[in-house]
């Protein structure tokens, strides 16, 4: 349909400088005329034209400045039409009725099975029966099979996760504990020591009184 609007347009603004070229070629042509074959009555009407007594019209040129404006009308709307193609024209007003009328149709069907999709909507999926072929029920347990030894690993694995911080927690305490264990050994050490030299001393003594 651009096309159209094109093609038409480019008719009009050719016939446009159509026109004006014929009026271009009128008017050199009546200045001729004027310069090489002048009449006493031609000159009579140049002097009372010049004088202002008369006006000087011509038919021929008002006919085609008519023609002129009723081109550039023309090619204003043309344009104008053009513009508003989409919203105006018979072919793009057809397919859009066309959409809507396979929409209200659409809706309609859904308006009369209002009921029935209503229900379907309703009907929680958790409790439909999933028909399975005798075929492929040994495949069914075993995938159940599967899927709880997967839930049973997923479960290690999340308790595995989840227990890395109580492990490091405890790893720390076994720190601590054993530099407090280690602090007591030698504590106990040095008591032993202190022991052992506490009876050296005292055997001395027994040994000196003795004597």
């Amino acid at each position: 349909m651009s096309r159209i609007y094109s093609l038409s347009l480019c008719f009009s603004l050719c016939s446009l400088s159509l026109f004006s070229f014929s009026l271009s070629v009128f008017q050199m042509h009546q200045w001729d005329v004027s310069l090489f074959s002048v009449t006493p009555a031609a000159a009579l009407l140049s002097r009372c034209v010049s004088r202002g007594a008369v006006s000087q019209v011509s038919k021929i040129s008002s006919h085609v400045s008519c023609r002129l404006l009723q081109v550039q009308l023309e090619v204003e709307l043309l344009k104008e039409e053009k513009k508003s193609a989409d919203v105006t024209h018979t072919f793009h007003l057809t397919r859009r009725f066309h959409m809507l009328q396979m929409f209200c149709g659409h809706l309609q069907e859904l308006l009369k099975d209002q009921n029935s999709l209503r229900q379907r909507l309703m009907r929680p999926l958790g409790r439909t029966n999933l028909p399975v072929q005798a075929h492929l029920h040994r495949s069914v347990v075993e995938v159940v099979k599967m899927l709880l030894d997967f839930i049973e690993t997923l479960e290690e694995k999340l308790d595995s996760v989840h227990s890395c911080t109580t492990t490091r927690d405890r790893l720390t305490q076994l720190n601590t504990s054993l530099a407090q264990l280690l602090a007591q050994v030698a504590e106990v050490q040095s008591l032993s020591n202190q022991v052992l030299q506490w009876k050296e001393v005292v055997s001395s003594l027994q040994s000196d009184t003795s004597a």
